[in-house]
């Protein structure tokens, strides 16, 4: 493989960017590729292969490439961009960024540490010991390993517009390749594609929705002429879902404390002709308006969570969590379970839902609402669901669906 200066300068400036200035690395490769439009598919990919393998591997190619010694100056970002190649087998360039880096060395090292998990698996201490603790060596080992491979790019094709059969057909004669998985819903693309270009994006005919999380409205089962409030809605996935799998018949209230994502939500239920949904801003932390007190037949709360579940997607998330910001999470998770509830109707069903993994956000949650608090003696568990990223190698993802007892 020939390598360009230019590109690996522009990995270097990213990677910078990523670690300390702790931007988040989705953001910075978007920005990087839409910044750069002269570079071709190739260099593209290059790029994106390299922020993402930094990120995703940090820890290994520090440990192996800087004896155990995180990077700080741009000459260390080099040097780790050198450690990357190495291990991938490829030539490096006589570069003046590149002297004097020892490759056997590096060579050496990574098989000296390939039996140290925090090392292989490139995690750091704290959560490998947190994942021991929760689902013991075999489960935790399994787990991150899993967490550690690529995402895969899947589609939830909008019925609102088309069917699975006729959108596989129109992505094959744009010489996208993909199949169908599971129920009549799933796409997964045989390679990841940037598809938020294409015609097909633009008319609405799909969303780009990983399987796990595709599974939340299914498991909720709305009936159609409901009204359904997505208390958490972000920038509205599972509301749109939710509008295809209601065929627009029923009332779909979505909110959120951050205007700017309703906004995108917005445009996105025009694209996708979800014609059944309104936004909402909600204040943080403030009480549920009385206005929405008890209007709910459904309540979706897809609430913040740590991402452990989506690590492969956003492998930052790694380097920037921490214990304390969990414990916070976790307390705003309750306050959410405890106030947002208001806004069911008696006998109605609320769903409660999380990317992560982790069973003090999850079970644990839940366990706690019915358990320990007043307001929880008046619902019961009807299922729960937690999907672990080696399940079927898509996200992990926890949901709890339970019911809103009749006085």
């Amino acid at each position: 493989m020939k390598l360009y200066k230019n590109l690996a300068e522009a990995v270097v400036k990213a990677l910078y960017s990523i670690f300390h200035d702790k931007m988040k690395a989705d953001r910075v490769v978007e920005a990087l590729l839409q910044s750069n439009k002269k570079w071709g598919s190739r260099d593209r990919r290059f790029v994106a292969k390299y922020i993402y393998d930094s990120v995703r591997w940090y820890r290994l190619y520090y440990e192996v490439g800087f004896d155990g010694n995180e990077p700080k100056t741009e000459a260390d970002w080099w040097k780790l961009l050198a450690t990357a190649w190495v291990l991938d087998g490829i030539e490096l360039p006589e570069w003046p960024e590149l002297m004097g880096i020892d490759k056997d060395l590096i060579v050496q090292r990574n098989t000296d540490l390939h039996t140290k998990r925090v090392v292989y698996t490139s995690v750091p201490d704290w959560l490998d010991e947190l994942g021991v603790k929760e689902f013991g060596e075999k489960l935790w080992t399994e787990t991150i390993e899993a967490l550690n491979l690529p995402a895969k790019v899947v589609l939830r094709v909008n019925t609102l517009k088309t069917t699975r059969p006729k959108l596989l057909d129109q992505l094959a004669r744009v010489s996208i390749e993909a199949k169908a998985f599971a129920d009549e819903h799933a796409i997964v693309l045989e390679e990841a594609r940037n598809l938020t270009q294409t015609q097909l994006y633009h008319d609405g005919c799909f969303e780009i929705q990983d399987y796990s999380s595709q599974q939340v409205v299914p498991f909720l089962n709305p009936r159609k002429g409901s009204v359904i409030v997505d208390a958490c809605a972000g920038a509205g996935g599972k509301a749109l879902h939710l509008a295809a799998w209601m065929q627009n018949r029923g009332f779909i209230k979505a909110l959120d404390i951050d205007e700017y994502k309703l906004k995108e939500l917005e445009k996105r239920a025009k694209r996708a002709s979800a014609e059944i949904i309104t936004t909402q801003k909600l204040g943080k932390n403030g009480p549920i308006p009385l206005a929405l007190h008890e209007v709910a037949d459904y309540l979706l709360l897809d609430v913040p969570c740590s991402g452990t579940g989506v690590i492969r997607r956003n492998p930052d998330a790694k380097w920037k969590l921490s214990p304390e910001f969990i414990q916070d999470l976790v307390q705003t998770q309750r306050h959410i379970l405890t106030e947002y509830q208001k806004m069911l109707k008696p006998g109605a069903a609320m769903l409660y839902a999380t990317c992560s993994i982790l069973p003090d956000e999850n079970e644990r949650q839940v366990a706690w609402f019915l358990k320990e608090t007043e307001i929880g003696k008046s619902f019961t568990l009807l299922k729960e669901k937690r999907i672990m990223p080696q399940d079927q190698g898509f996200d992990g993802f926890y949901m709890a669906l339970l019911l809103k007892n009749k006085e």
